[in-house]
């Protein structure tokens, strides 16, 4: 499907990413690793979510920035460390060398460290959002993205590698390592908002789609080419992960897709937020081709 509707989302995020690495001038070295790995690619989709949740919920943009900010340098951290040596050992990201193979494995991981501490520090200085919301998109963001949550999930994705998991193992080990990060954008605006009623409809959409969005990468992983997908097809298969393909096989994981997206997509209608481009990114995080 076509992705036209994401652009003024997509150049918002890339616009506000360089605003606020620009505001950090030294050490240069660091910066520009930090800028290489955050600016001029990605499909920006978790920044998207947190903006079209906002728009859903009448909010100004201008108050969903900080969070879409912040979620994509976590994200962008996250990359780097997935890529490195110790870790999934990958040298193409967003189709070009990965940080640690541009800049070195030291600074790479100081990059990544940088982007997670520059998360925080945009939340928190961020004099739109009263205090109280401040607060508690940190902390949403903290155990979305630590140990209860994205990191905890690469432990859990490490220590299954060369065995077959269960598949509530495999879904409990994503809903943490992809899906956290993707149900905390598409629960911040009610957090803004302070709207008690429909956050917890909001996280469980986010949770739901956070699963389709891994079920859709292993499915790519299997039938799409390195090219296409800006990173190294097969790599899973190459080090003996547990993937919702590997373990019930591509039409049992095509189907797996469809009810999670359905499930998705109800939990959003029933948040009373199921505005036009909700839907289509819901469509289009499901049914991309890379």
């Amino acid at each position: 499907m076509t992705a036209e509707f994401l652009a003024p989302f997509q150049n918002r995020i890339e616009v506000k990413l360089a605003q606020r690495l620009s505001t950090f001038d030294q050490p240069k070295a660091l910066l520009d690793a930090m800028q290489y790995a955050c600016l001029g690619g990605g499909k920006r989709l978790r920044a998207t979510l947190v903006y079209l949740s906002a728009d859903a919920l009448e909010l100004n943009l201008d108050q969903a920035d900080s969070t879409a900010i912040a979620v994509e340098l976590i994200h962008a951290y996250s990359l780097i460390h997935d890529d490195l040596p110790a870790m999934d050992d990958d040298g193409l990201r967003r189709g070009k060398p990965s940080t640690h193979i541009q800049f070195g494995e030291a600074l790479a991981i100081l990059a990544g460290d940088a982007l997670q501490a520059a998360a925080f520090q945009t939340l928190a200085e961020d004099e739109l959002l009263d205090p109280a919301a401040r607060l508690r998109l940190i902390q949403a963001l903290s155990i979305a993205s630590g140990i209860q949550g994205m990191v905890g999930g690469q432990v859990h994705d490490m220590a299954g590698e060369h065995q077959a998991l269960s598949l509530s193992a495999l879904t409990e080990m994503h809903a943490l390592k992809t899906g956290a990060l993707i149900e905390f954008s598409a629960a911040s605006a009610a957090i803004i908002a302070n709207n008690q009623r429909v956050e917890p409809l909001l996280r469980s959409f986010g949770a739901q789609l956070g699963l389709a969005f891994q079920v859709q990468d292993d499915i790519l992983d299997e039938t799409s080419s390195t090219e296409t997908l800006g990173k190294q097809q097969g790599s899973d298969r190459a080090q003996a992960k547990s993937t919702f393909v590997s373990l019930l096989g591509l039409e049992a994981a095509q189907n797996h897709l469809a009810d999670l997206m359905k499930t998705a997509l109800n939990l959003l209608q029933q948040s009373q937020l199921e505005t036009d481009n909700l839907r289509a990114l819901v469509h289009y995080m499901v049914e991309r081709k890379h």
